[in-house]
């Protein structure tokens, strides 16, 4: 064992069953280890590194904030944050932003918004968010509340009241929870990235978000993981025909740098006063220099490359050897293997690729500008993986 997978078990606390690997460099979708060992990156941080590592862009546009302003308080202005809020606002027909540090942040906003909107407007006892089992919402105990797995719950309760969970694609069970419980929201991720790569059937969206208009109920999409270009579009929901009242979002918005967002639509748009929430680090300027720099770059060549990119994945595992089936959309994929997804994950890395699970699935989460060459050679090593 290296000094610093030593030191790390001594010192961090044991939340995460690490691989015994060091990243201490890397360029694009290959990064190195202490031995300089090759990987290719198939899981850019959890979706995170939406342009890979160090990309040179995001980099200039980091290093040159950390140059002029680190940060400042939300008492004052600064020009990334007002810019990175103005991008977001027009790409999506959204009309305002909140920043916060993390996707669980951006979710537990959009549920202070939402029930504040709701006690306005119907009255305090209509504070009941409806979300899907099977869903994953973040890890504070009130996302996690709205989170639907009960495995999540079982060690911290009592958790935050006023959530009930709706099978997954089926229309009247949402319709039953909202007319036995005073509801404020309903919360769906389009795809449900760590309840296994599934993807939530069109209709039931459509069907969804058409009830929750006519009946003045907030719709809150979650894109934490699905946003910023992953599925082939800028947010996942746009796959949808549907029109949010809040979009949720963190991941690859920074492209390696923690932030959340929060953006509101025009029901909700002015629900917020002074006062009502906050962030200290919520609306960095360096982190929103990092995050417009990859908004800024997700444009409809970059998409459609993601869309070819994701048709070759489906269409090379697809059928092959020990592979059972492949669900997801655009960069965003999950393989159901017949061996263990676990024991696919470790063989792939002793062979150079690094891949993640989400379920009893494999997945995968590679950078959105990954070259060709690189995805079908980790591609090729995943089938061989499978087939063995």
């Amino acid at each position: 064992m290296s000094n610093i997978q030593e030191k790390d078990k001594k010192f961090v606390a044991n939340t995460y069953a690490r691989f015994p690997v060091t990243v201490v460099s890397g360029k694009g979708s290959v990064v190195f280890d202490d031995d300089g060992k090759r990987y290719i990156d198939m899981g850019s941080g959890i979706g995170v590194t939406s342009f890979g590592i160090a990309d040179d862009e995001w980099a200039e546009a980091v290093t040159n904030q950390i140059s002029c302003v680190q940060h400042m308080s939300n008492l004052y202005y600064t020009e990334p944050c007002a810019a990175l809020a103005e991008i977001l606002c027009e790409k999506t027909g959204l009309k305002k932003v909140f920043f916060s540090n993390s996707g669980a942040e951006a979710n537990e906003c959009a549920i202070k918004v939402a029930r504040k909107y709701a006690a306005e407007k119907k009255g305090q006892d209509y504070y009941t968010i409806i979300t899907l089992k099977n869903s994953f919402h973040g890890r504070t105990l009130t996302t996690l509340s709205a989170t639907g797995q009960e495995h999540y719950h079982e060690l911290f309760q009592p958790l935050t009241p006023g959530f009930v969970h709706a099978e997954a694609n089926n229309f009247e069970d949402i319709k039953r929870l909202a007319e036995e419980y005073k509801t404020a929201a309903i919360m769906l991720e389009c795809i449900q990235g760590e309840g296994g790569v599934n993807v939530i059937d069109a209709d039931f969206v459509k069907k969804t978000a058409e009830y929750a208009s006519e009946n003045d109920i907030v719709l809150i999409i979650d894109e934490v993981q699905t946003g910023n270009g992953r599925t082939g579009e800028l947010y996942c929901y746009m796959n949808y025909g549907i029109k949010p009242d809040i979009v949720t979002t963190a991941k690859g918005l920074g492209g390696g740098l923690p932030i959340g967002a929060a953006l509101l639509g025009d029901k909700v748009e002015s629900v917020l006063g002074f006062g009502d929430h906050g962030s200290t680090y919520g609306g960095n300027p360096v982190c929103c220099a990092g995050a417009y720099s990859i908004i800024s770059r997700i444009d409809d060549e970059l998409l459609a490359s993601v869309k070819k990119k994701g048709k070759f994945v489906f269409e090379s595992l697809s059928g092959a050897k020990g592979i059972e089936g492949v669900s997801g959309m655009g960069l965003m994929i999950g393989i159901k293997t017949e061996k263990k997804a676990s024991d696919v994950v470790k063989a792939c890395m002793e062979k150079g690729v690094l891949c993640l699970t989400a379920k009893d699935k494999v997945r995968l989460l590679p950078a959105l500008n990954i070259s060709d060459e690189i995805l079908a050679e980790a591609i090729d090593i995943i089938k061989s993986v499978c087939a063995e």
